[in-house]
């Protein structure tokens, strides 16, 4: 069997993209809950339920599921787009929050798409 193929743990560069990304993506699960219950709420704070779909993705990223690292990098285009908006429209607290979720996001989504290409390369290279 050549080296290559023998391959079971991740490489320096794999482990750091795989951190971050689960790194950002509690800390954006976090700030929403966060936001939208304590800090800033909007309404009755049922804007919290944002969240929920994140909550799926920490599991699917410790495991290194590459599915999960897909499915995350397209997701997480909703987060952004909602910071976007609403960092334009609100002020005070609720304007950076909205900044911290846009940042979060960016940092998750390059995380993911770093991942997947090593990944993706290191298959290749087999």
């Amino acid at each position: 069997m050549s080296p290559a193929l023998e391959r079971t743990e991740p490489t320096a560069r794999e482990r750091l993209s795989h951190h971050v990304a689960l790194g950002a993506t509690v800390a954006l699960i976090l700030l929403c809950l966060a936001w939208e219950l304590w800090l800033a709420p909007t309404g009755r704070g049922t804007l919290a339920v944002k969240a929920l779909p994140l909550l799926a993705a920490p599991v699917g990223l410790w495991r290194y599921r590459m599915y999960t690292y897909r499915w995350l990098s397209l997701a997480i285009w909703l987060y952004v787009l909602e910071g976007l908006v609403r960092s334009t429209s609100e002020g005070g607290l609720g304007q950076w929050l909205a900044l911290g979720e846009v940042i979060l996001g960016a940092v998750i989504f390059i995380a993911c798409t770093a991942q997947i290409r090593q990944r993706l390369a290191a298959a290749k290279a087999i």
